[in-house]
């Protein structure tokens, strides 16, 4: 028997229609009518490969993070490194939620801006790459190298 699509005349069309449950009788005679295709040779079409120009995925993650305002950082990596630090002035230091979260916000904001001026450095020396001499550079200009 063929699958029609049925049209209910005697109730009014509401939002959602009512959905057909088939038999998996249906899907088995699907994949036996596509098992004697193969067998005579009829190719089956198989999913193209897209294929994307360089540097496209690296401004769709560059537009991403942009737009998105949550901590890049993985919070209970960070605060291990912040409690690891904290070990080495004093011992048994507890720390606050909120404080760690503070201290992982300005973090963020400082390696981000940090890593604006690395760009704008290899930019300035026709470059796309940034490299340790530019970040090294932009510490200098920001007057926090020792």
């Amino acid at each position: 028997m063929a699958r029609t699509k049925g049209i209910n005349s005697e109730r009014p069309s509401s939002s959602k229609a009512p959905r057909k449950y088939y038999a998996p009788k249906a899907a088995s005679k699907k994949a036996a009518v596509s098992s004697k295709k193969a067998v005579a040779g009829v190719s089956q079409k198989k999913p193209v490969a897209r294929h994307t120009h360089p540097g496209i995925k690296a401004l769709q993650e560059i537009k991403f993070y942009q737009r998105s305002t949550e901590l890049l950082l993985r919070k209970l990596p960070f605060q291990h490194l912040v409690r690891e630090i904290a070990q080495q002035s004093k011992t048994d230091l507890r720390f606050q939620s909120a404080a760690i979260a503070c201290l992982q916000e300005a973090s963020e904001a400082y390696l981000v801006g940090l890593f604006e001026d690395t760009n704008l450095c290899a930019l300035h020396a026709k470059r796309v790459t940034i490299m340790p001499k530019d970040m090294q550079l932009a510490r200098r200009i920001r007057g926090e190298r020792q």
